[in-house]
């Protein structure tokens, strides 16, 4: 889980750093292009091309369309909000999962699910404490974000049961690619070279995303999600202290406030979800 916090971290830092010099889009092209790189070159190594051709194409298309989605805002985000309101915001994303599930995966909305889901918002209320007068996009951007990582973890769910982890990484990994091409030039025209400055921050994300994901699936592999989360919500303090220490933010309680009712909502869906299955399953976690 180390690796994880640090690699989210790192992820955030080197987002905020390249914006200056392209758009999201152009950020989220090249990202994907470093990703699919190293995922062809791991399938290559582990002889795994065979797992590379596409099953359930539809369901991939959609899954990246919301990861694309969620991802673009919460970069976008990053430039426009304190790091710890973004990730604060983000752990919001199980509470969608748990809305969303029972209308695609068929699972039943508990009480105890909606309470949670309930103090949840509240937490969201506390961190971004919106102001009619004073519409604050950076926070709706990083509030939608999360509902984009929620679609694209229940259609990764779905996807788990048939078809092979690789391909659901190489797909992710081109279809994002195609996806920021194409609104690079539809909203730009062009797409922006790298400097010799940006290419390094980019090599960065893209290692830093699919590092961030293998650790936090390993993490997951030996231990219970209820044990893990708690240790994921660790991303929260360390962000805050980065961000003060790098951008000169303030340290705000109400962030944190608000975040520890966010994760006690987790909490609180994670015992209900594993309770019945604790020993055949664990429940779903959201990965950037």
């Amino acid at each position: 889980m180390t690796g994880s916090i640090v690699s989210f971290s790192a992820m955030a830092v080197a987002g905020r750093a390249v914006q200056h010099s392209m758009t999201v889009f152009e950020l989220m092209t090249w990202r994907s292009g470093v990703g699919l790189v190293i995922v062809g070159a791991i399938a290559l190594m582990r002889g795994r091309l065979g797992d590379l051709p596409p099953q359930r194409l539809p369901l991939h298309i959609l899954r990246n369309l919301s990861h694309f989605a969620g991802q673009n805002l919460w970069f976008w985000a990053l430039s426009m909000i304190p790091l710890a309101q973004v990730f604060a915001l983000e752990f919001t994303a199980p509470l969608w999962v748990a809305l969303i599930a029972p209308f695609v995966l068929n699972e039943r909305l508990t009480p105890t699910r909606a309470l949670a889901a309930l103090v949840g918002f509240a937490g969201i209320l506390i961190v971004a404490r919106p102001n009619p007068e004073h519409l604050n996009l950076g926070l709706v951007a990083a509030a939608a974000a999360a509902i984009g990582f929620a679609g694209s973890a229940v259609s990764t769910k779905i996807l788990t049961r048939h078809v092979p982890v690789m391909q659901i990484l190489f797909w992710m990994t081109l279809l994002q690619g195609i996806y920021g091409l194409v609104c690079s030039y539809g909203f730009a025209g062009h797409l922006t070279l790298p400097d010799l400055h940006s290419a390094g921050w980019l090599l960065l994300i893209g290692c830093c995303g699919l590092l961030a994901h293998f650790c936090l699936t390993t993490a997951l592999s030996f231990a219970p999600a209820s044990v893990v989360m708690p240790i994921d919500f660790a991303r929260l303090p360390v962000i805050a202290v980065v961000g003060m220490l790098l951008y000169g933010e303030r340290l705000d309680v109400w962030v944190f406030v608000g975040a520890a009712l966010i994760f006690a909502a987790n909490a609180v869906n994670l015992r209900a979800a594993a309770a019945p299955r604790a020993a055949t399953s664990r429940p779903l976690a959201v990965s950037r």
